[in-house]
């Protein structure tokens, strides 16, 4: 019997960089969904799920479109190994997960990393993590359909207690930064809207696709590439709205350099304000906060909080705002008086840290 444990992310900031191959600074959190798998040599693996009802029984072979819903993030998992020629194994798997669904907080990569590292384990197939993340952000990709990047899969696989993740996605690398705010007396709250996000929509496809163009217009492979020359380089992209989309990559990028190098000297005052203007930048040039998420981050800079931005790809989701410790509850109270006013969904926060990454229980 294996049991593997894979935990949900927030991005601290760096937000639709990773498919840009630019940069990022994850964190994984507490919460985890656990598999536990019993591998034979059968043809196929049997699953269930505590959220679901019933069975779904995946053969070995399986291919996209063959298996949807939440179990086709397992059967992609499968297809990714089975199409690089790895062994997988058969049997039966049931799993267990305190990971939310829908808010933002990757339950999607928790299930696929748990998965990826129980099978490879069961057939004693051996990678490194930044294969493993390739793999399963694969079988996000091409079997889900979820046109993602793979900041979801390195958070979760690489995730370190009271450490956030430099990701320089072009090689990929992932470089552990000391991140400990409850050290320097300050919170690091997880607000979720209550508004479900849906990463296989077409506006994450579309703000993509409008990175690409705006690439291409510049005549590189990706954004990445102009990074150092700035945003004045965005006057050659043609269509004004690829433009300011171009414009959020490039921004946010610097700013996951600048909160890197303010976590150098916990300076979380200045963190604060690079989370207020990336919270900005995601509003005005790409587009992909909500009326209500933005209530909520405004709100709690208001009530005292050094900065707050939405997390995630956007649509709905989480907000995380840094707060002096003292004032936490001050300002989770604000945010809910001010949501409920607004006529919203009661949102939940918690205060919450950098935990593990994935790994064998037993």
């Amino acid at each position: 019997m294996i049991r593997y444990a894979a935990p949900g992310r927030i991005n601290l900031i760096g937000e639709h960089t990773d498919y840009n191959l630019g940069f990022a600074l994850p964190i994984a959190l507490p919460e985890r969904t656990v598999v536990t798998y019993a591998p034979d040599d059968g043809a196929a693996l049997v699953v269930r799920s505590d959220q679901e009802d019933g069975d779904v029984s995946i053969p070995l072979d399986t291919a996209p479109g063959d298996v949807g819903g939440w179990a086709g993030y397992v059967a992609g998992v499968i297809w990714a190994l089975h199409t690089e020629g790895l062994r997988v194994r058969g049997g039966t798997m049931s799993i267990v997960s305190d990971v939310e669904m829908g808010s933002g907080v990757s339950s999607s990569a928790a299930l696929e990393c748990a998965v990826i590292g129980a099978l490879t384990t069961g057939a004693d197939v051996r990678l490194d993590r930044i294969e493993l993340a390739r793999l399963a952000q694969r079988a996000e990709n091409d079997y889900v359909g979820a046109p993602t990047g793979m900041l979801d899969q390195l958070a979760s696989l690489c995730g370190e207690p009271r450490k956030a993740l430099m990701i320089d996605f072009r090689e990929p690398t992932v470089e552990p930064v000391a991140f400990d705010p409850d050290a320097a007396d300050v919170a690091l709250l997880l607000i979720n809207s209550r508004a479900p996000h849906q990463h296989a929509g077409g506006e994450y496809a579309s703000r993509r696709a409008s990175c690409e163009r705006a690439a291409a217009d510049l005549g590189v492979a990706s954004l990445r590439e102009v990074q150092d020359r700035g945003v004045a380089v965005l006057a050659g992209v043609a269509d004004p709205v690829d433009a300011r989309r171009a414009r959020h990559i490039l921004t946010d990028n610097r700013r996951v350099l600048d909160v890197v190098a303010a976590l150098k000297d916990s300076d979380f005052t200045t963190i604060g304000q690079l989370f207020n203007a990336s919270q900005a930048s995601m509003r005005e040039d790409f587009e992909i906060t909500t009326e209500h998420i933005d209530l909520i981050a405004d709100t709690a800079v208001a009530a005292g909080a050094l900065g707050a931005r939405m997390t995630g790809g956007g649509f709905g989701g989480c907000v995380i705002a840094l707060a002096p410790a003292a004032k936490s509850d001050h300002i989770a109270d604000a945010i809910r008086r001010a949501v409920a006013d607004g006529g919203y969904n009661a949102p939940t926060i918690v205060r919450t840290n950098a935990g593990a990454g994935a790994h064998l229980l037993r």
